[in-house]
């Protein structure tokens, strides 16, 4: 009984001064945060996948430019 009443309090104390609120703006705040880093994994994937062609692009230029010099 006595454990029931202290939990009772303390659930009081944190819905009055704003906490139990909180639980619920991190979820969302959680669910934002993770949109954000997929996004971000998107846009790193698309600068690695641009990098990639410009390297290849770069080759194939050096092997004609030395194909030409022959």
């Amino acid at each position: 009984m006595k454990h029931l009443l202290l939990s009772l309090a303390c659930a009081a104390c944190l819905t009055g001064c704003g906490l139990a609120g909180t639980a619920t703006g991190t979820a969302a705040g959680s669910a934002a945060e993770l949109e954000q880093a997929r996004q971000a994994k998107q846009m790193e994937e698309r600068a690695r996948q641009q990098a990639e062609a410009a390297v290849q692009q770069d080759s194939a230029r050096r092997a004609q430019a030395e194909k030409d010099a022959q």
